[in-house]
């Protein structure tokens, strides 16, 4: 199991990924450009030493990490614009997780590219989640139907 970042905008929500990571067992992948220097402190703020369970790895673009052999069975984007609710979703160990930018998600090859488009059902005046939120919601679902092994 992996969570994809696709190009955050936000260090903060990097930090809380990593966080996340290590706390579901999830490894973590960053797809560059970042909207902020990778070093920046509010990373490590609020990864606080999580860092060590769960070293993120970097792709420098799109085309960089879909160009590797990731081993894993699908890429299952978390969107607003899901076709179906993520309790829907029957999760398998090597899923990856992806999450899009925060202020625009992905764009429309990258969405083509995911084998499954799924949604959070929220209130129905609520826009969305933020992503480390929506993230961690995902993971918990995954590990509730996998476990840890």
């Amino acid at each position: 199991m992996r969570l994809v970042l696709y190009q955050p905008e936000i260090a903060a929500n990097v930090g809380a990924a990593i966080r996340i990571c290590a706390c579901f067992a999830a490894g973590l992948d960053i797809i560059e450009p970042c909207g902020f220097p990778f070093k920046h402190k509010d990373i490590r703020r609020v990864g606080m030493d999580y860092g060590a369970l769960s070293q993120p790895l970097r792709h420098d673009s799109w085309a960089a990490y879909g160009d590797g052999d990731h081993g894993y069975s699908r890429l299952i984007l978390l969107t607003t614009k899901g076709d179906s609710d993520i309790g829907k979703v029957e999760f398998r160990p090597d899923d990856r997780i992806m999450v899009g930018q925060e202020s625009a998600g992905v764009p429309d090859d990258v969405r083509r590219s995911c084998h499954l488009a799924v949604r959070i059902p929220l209130a129905p005046n609520a826009r969305s989640l933020n992503m480390a939120v929506s993230a961690a919601i995902a993971l918990a679902e995954a590990r509730r139907q996998l476990g840890y092994e």
